[in-house]
């Protein structure tokens, strides 16, 4: 062969397989010893330092004079250095064609890398001793003129088309770059403008390496200006591509060698600190257990940048990273302080633990802010569960004792409730009855800094002090009466001593409202648990509202106090007194103060009502001081002309509504009406409140299943449409804050929405409106900067779909409308040319891909039968009835789109064998009718129609449960093929087989034995299916295969004259002949719809000869007796000889393509059949049918190639 190549004309081509050989030259002694060094060097990692000297020798001998010559080594002198680094860089250029899955050219890297910075470190030492008394910046050596030679080579080959040569000469290149301290100018500017056009490679591998080796670069280039004299992809500085590099490219792994490579400057510093939001788990992880550790001193990070560590790092999704997080806190940053500073210099600082620190641990909390951010909900309450878990040290050192109690600050106090608050969630109640001060003396410590916390703030309304004292004083009594939330009030004395405490604080006009609100929890505590203890402590709240009022207004002068109307119940507006609106404002005008003092005390008063309503369960009618306070202060306040006394009013009147139903009933109409008139901040509100009344009173929206009177409709609950109104306008408003307000709101109600299974009622909250509406919301384009509504949904669907089944089918009847409505959206904006706007729309698999999961009856939450019981198997019933809603709407009407993805889902769902068979078959029926209409118009929506069409068979026979031996027996002896195959039957035409014709009845009914000729209308399932592909070819088929060829079924109208004998309940009846009305009734809207348009008057005037032939097939069947008749053993042998068109016997033929019937009829019927009538391109079996004494053999690839080629049957 190869001669015969050769000897080939010119147009001939050389194999690709060929190689080529290069002329290298002869080899030598020199190319064999560098040769047998990178050959060791591919075999491991553990070897690399013995060839590193082994070479070195070798270089030694080529390119400096021996100063002993040996008598082994005479040969050496012959090569000089020139041949060394060629021979050196041809061995290295040998890994360039290989991929990076292969270990053996990332260990020639690593080895080449290793051998120049040990050659390199030896040729300083020897240069410089030779020139001890010069000082030069740069010496050329042999290691660094051939690594100047090995990059030379590869420098071209990074704009190779091959990817794999182009990663490997990036990542030598890079390799030499960290490896060498000094490169040659023009060598160095070569590599930038190289390595740089390599950022933009579309393969990550090599992106990473040039990241790689850019890092060493940008350091040293980041003060120069990259943009002169260059071209538009070296524009720029360096570093600002690579920080551009870092936030947007795709790959995670770039991003990665980013993160560890670039310098750590104060302008990279707030980049690389993003990173900690990044998407990918492994790169936060690297921030937080690499770079951050590795930082330094914390301290010279700003109070932002320590916040936000602590915060993104600890609440963290992933578990790793919230433990590096941690120790970052626990172990590196509390070093940082505890060490006594200038100790020891940070070159020598021994990585030993400090000593614990009390100044220390101060002195962290004080870099961390701990007065802003250790409130409830701030990262230092988690930042210091961490540092307490993971101490014990600390835990043991700290000491509370009398003096750090008189000396409190907002940092002491801040460590003391978090060691009481750690100390009670871990159970070490030994370190608090050791550490903390009893109740007694505790309580008298609260005292004292509220004292001093009201003079404070006295001072500071008459500017003789400065505002951060006050802010400091008041988080230490916040912090106080947080831990007096935990005390053991089991002692009496000291609960009495609480108690009396807490009332004259609750007193006080000038304490802050944080620290009313604690001060009411605290004295919550102090009275008991049970009801009579409630009611006095309402009691006790009422009284300190008392003596505010009279505190607050007791500043006015002498002569409003004879007035008699002016009390702490005239909380309303000023509504008495001077009748007209003139003389009211000059009242105002005169008395301006009196008006503040209105507000503020109303404002307080409120203020105290509304935390002791938050810690009351009773009903507000049997007790006598709410229903006081509310008619007298709330109801007031509601109707106060004051913006902030009427919101605060309102929040109290919704707290007493949770309280009293009937009060709950008679004002959830006001609360509506302050959505639909008040402000953005007034319609968060009123959603709030109403989520609350229809959560704590879910009987105002239910109302009982009882099925209505026959003619009328059920009474509508008179509350559905204004809810429905007010979550509607909620999720379409245009404030952010209110739609994820209400979408929280309408999640937690639907989701504790009582079902109807339970306890018979219907909630108004059940409502496919209602979720219609937040799946809307979820993948409305508008909603993608509202990540708060995003993510509350993204838990709430999921969690409504699969706790229920009823859930589960509610969102099955609304996915159609979801699907129309993304597909409608999605044309609008083509049509607007909104581009920003549609690559912001959810694309459509994704749409189908949750509406599927989220109807998967698999993940549904079953409930157990019993103690250690099973789950119930799951059933497809769901998806049964989504793709019965699929294929009703597939043969209707809908455009191509919507077409298209609606057959795509036929192919993922889920159907199993214990769903309805009455709904199988239905199914089933409309499965072959989609077939038989040709709906789908490529390949890939043939398929899911023919794997749901195997699935339901499959199903199906499984329903049916058949005896082997009551089956016709089968001439073919491949007749036990799998169920598995039966996608290899389905086809598309009109001549498919009928999958539905070998499941329910298998012994022969008088079709056989009567005719052979008549058309067969098999009514296996609830409709009639025109099994073409089981009978020979006569007049009555080309009826039945007009009835076929109309319009889709569902453009059908009921058959108006069908005679009532054929459809009356018999139980002789075939399930066929009820079928029919039933699906034409069910069409029924689809028709009226579509009632104007040009393909529903085609229809109609098809409805006489439809009728007519419904009529004649229902006829037929009701002449056939449905009972078979007995059979004689000469019947049974007939039948026996009959060809088998059972569903396996076709499956076998169709995987099994050389087993087939020798007939001589057939074989000569089908030879002598043309072309174009046998299946289109002629294949074997293609268009094999019947003569009119025997029955067809036609193969199951004259169903798929229909539309080719039709078989035409002569009569």
């Amino acid at each position: 062969m190869p001669s015969r190549v050769a000897t080939s004309t010119t147009r001939s081509r050389p194999r690709p397989s060929s190689p080529v050989t290069l002329n290298e030259g002869p080899s030598t002694t020199l190319r064999e010893r560098i040769c047998a060094v990178f050959s060791d060097v591919q075999r491991s990692n553990t070897g690399h330092r013995k060839l590193v000297v082994s070479l070195r020798k070798t270089q030694e001998s080529c390119c400096f004079e021996p100063t002993k010559p040996s008598k082994k080594r005479q040969d050496d002198v012959e090569f000089d250095e020139a041949q060394f680094n060629g021979e050196v860089t041809r061995c290295a250029l040998r890994i360039l064609p290989v991929k990076k899955s292969e270990p053996v050219g990332d260990r020639i890297v690593k080895f080449l890398g290793m051998f120049l910075k040990h050659a390199t470190a030896l040729d300083s030492a020897i240069f410089q001793e030779g020139n001890a008394d010069e000082t030069q910046g740069f010496v050329e050596t042999p290691s660094s003129r051939l690594a100047s030679q090995v990059i030379s080579q590869c420098l071209p080959l990074l704009q190779a088309k091959d990817k794999v040569v182009r990663f490997r000469c990036t990542q030598i290149i890079a390799s030499l770059i960290n490896t060498l301290d000094y490169v040659d100018d023009e060598l160095f500017d070569y590599i930038r403008l190289g390595l740089i056009k390599r950022l933009r490679d579309k393969e990550s591998n090599v992106r990473v390496q040039a990241v790689y080796g850019l890092g060493r670069l940008a350091g040293q280039l980041e003060a120069e200006d990259d943009g002169e004299d260059s071209d538009d992809d070296t524009a720029g500085g360096l570093l600002e591509k690579l920080l551009d590099l870092l936030q947007n490219d795709p790959s995670a792994e770039v991003r990665r060698s980013l993160l560890l490579n670039l310098p750590l400057t104060q302008s990279t510093l707030p980049f690389l600190l993003e990173r900690a939001r990044d998407l990918d788990v492994s790169l936060r992880r690297a921030l937080y257990g690499r770079l951050l550790p590795a930082l330094g001193d914390f301290r010279h990070l700003s109070l932002t940048h320590r916040e936000k560590i602590l915060r993104w790092g600890l609440r963290d999704r992933d578990e790793t990273v919230q433990k590096a997080t941690a120790r970052l806190f626990s172990e590196r940053w509390i070093e940082d302080c505890a060490r006594v500073a200038d100790a020891e210099p940070p070159e020598t600082k021994s990585i030993q633990a400090a000593e614990p620190s009390s100044e220390g641990l101060l002195e962290l909390l004080e870099r961390i802010d701990v007065a802003n951010s250790g409130h409830d909900g701030g990262i230092a309450l988690d930042a210091m569960k961490e540092f307490w878990n993971s101490r014990p040290d600390y835990r043991s050192f700290m000491n509370f004792d009398e003096a750090f109690w008189n000396d409190l600050s907002a940092e002491s106090v801040f460590v003391a409730r978090t060691f009481n608050d750690f100390c009670h969630q871990d159970g070490a109640s030994e370190l608090l009855q050791e550490k903390m001060p009893e109740v007694t003396r505790f309580a008298f410590l609260i005292q004292s800094n509220v004292n001093t916390l009201v003079k404070l703030v006295q001072d500071l309304a008459t500017q003789e002090n400065d505002e951060s004292d006050s802010e400091q004083q008041e988080f230490i009594v916040e912090q106080l009466l947080a831990m007096a939330l935990t005390l053991d009030y089991s002692d009496e004395v000291g609960r009495r001593t609480m108690f009396s405490l807490m009332r004259e604080a609750l007193a006080i006009a000038d304490l802050p409202e944080e620290a009313t609100r604690l001060v009411i929890d605290v004295l919550r505590a102090t009275c008991g648990t049970n009801s009579t203890s409630e009611r006095d402590f309402c009691g006790v709240v009422l009284e300190a509202i008392a003596e505010v009022h009279d505190t607050i207004m007791g500043e006015e002068p002498q002569k409003n106090h004879e007035d008699p109307d002016e009390s702490f119940h005239s909380a309303r507006s000023e509504q008495s007194g001077d009748s007209t609106p003139k003389q009211r404002q000059a009242k105002e005008d005169v008395d301006p103060d009196k008006a503040i003092r209105e507000i503020m005390v109303n404002m307080k008063c409120l203020h105290i009502a509304q935390c002791m309503l938050q810690n009351v369960e009773c009903n507000l009618e049997s007790n006598v001081d709410l229903v006081t306070m509310l008619n007298t202060l709330v109801v007031p306040a509601v109707r106060s002309q004051e913006a902030p006394i009427r919101e605060r009013g309102l929040l109290c009147l919704g707290l007493c509504c949770l309280l009293d139903k009937n009060l709950a009933e008679e004002n959830i109409t006001l609360f509506l009406h302050c959505y639909n008139k008040g402000h953005e901040q007034l319609q968060m509100i009123a959603v709030q409140i109403i989520g609350d009344i229809l959560a704590a009173h879910p009987s105002l929206l239910t109302t009982r299943s009882t099925p209505s009177p026959e003619g009328t409709d059920s009474p509508e609950h008179p509350l559905q449409k204004p809810i429905h109104k007010l979550f509607s306008k909620s999720l379409k408003s245009s404030s952010p804050s209110v739609q994820s307000s209400a979408c929280a709101t309408l999640c937690k109600l639907m989701l504790s929405a009582p079902s109807a299974t339970t306890d018979g009622n219907v909630s108004v909250l059940n409502a496919d409106e209602l979720l219609k509406l937040l799946v809307m919301s979820y993948f409305d384009p508008d909603t993608v900067g509202n990540l708060s509504l995003r993510q509350s949904l993204s838990y709430c669907l999921p969690v409504y779909c699969h706790s229920r089944r009823e859930n589960m089918e509610r969102m099955g009847r609304i996915a159609l409308n979801i699907v129309h409505w993304c597909i409608g959206m999605k044309e609008e904006m083509d049509v607007d040319g909104d581009e920003e706007a549609g690559s912001e729309i959810v694309g459509i698999n994704v749409v189908t891909a949750h509406l599927i999961d989220w109807t998967d009856s698999r993940k549904l939450v079953m409930a157990k039968r019993g103690f250690g019981a099973e789950p119930e198997e799951a059933d497809g019933h769901v998806h049964l009835q989504l793709a019965d809603d699929i294929l009703e709407k597939v043969l209707g009407v809908c455009t191509r789109e919507e077409r298209k993805t609606h057959i795509a889902m036929l192919g993922k769902l889920y159907i199993t064998p214990n769903s309805d068979p009455e709904m199988l078959k239905n199914v089933n029926r409309l499965v072959a009718e989609a077939i038989d209409d040709k709906v789908a118009a490529d390949a890939v929506t043939r398929n899911s129609l023919t794997k749901l069409q195997a699935a339901l068979a499959k199903c199906m026979e499984t329903h049916t449960s058949v005896p082997a031996s009551s089956r016709p027996a089968s001439r073919d002896k491949s007749s036990g093929g799998d169920i598995d195959d039966a996608e290899t039957v389905a086809g598309e035409g009109d001549d498919d087989v009928d999958m539905q014709s070998t499941l329910t009845t298998p012994a022969a009914s008088p079709r056989k034995q009567k005719s052979r000729r008549t058309t067969t209308a098999t009514s296996l399932s609830d409709q009639t299916v025109l099994t073409t592909a089981t009978t020979p070819a006569a007049s009555p088929r080309k009826k039945s295969r007009k009835m076929a060829a109309p319009e889709p079924p569902t453009m059908f109208a009921p058959p108006e004259d069908l005679d009532p004998a054929l459809t009356a309940t018999s139980p002789n009846r075939s399930p066929r002949k009820r079928t029919l009305p039933q699906r034409a009734k069910r069409n029924t809207t689809a028709m009226t719809e579509a009632s104007s348009s040009p393909l529903a008057d085609a229809v109609d005037n098809e409805d006489d000869s439809h009728d007519d032939t419904v009529n004649e097939i229902l006829m037929a069947d009701e002449v056939a007796s449905p009972t078979p008749a007995p059979k004689s053993q000469a019947d049974d042998d007939k039948e026996n000889d009959e060809p088998d068109l059972s569903l396996l016997s076709l499956v076998d033929k169709a995987s099994n393509p050389q087993s087939k019937v020798k007939e001589e009829k057939t074989e000569a019927r089908s030879d002598a059949m043309p072309q174009s009538k046998r299946g289109g391109r002629g294949g074997r079996g293609a268009g094999r049918g019947g003569a009119r004494g025997g029955p067809p053999r036609r193969s199951v690839r004259a169903g798929r190639r229909k539309a080719d080629g039709e078989v035409e049957i002569d009569d």
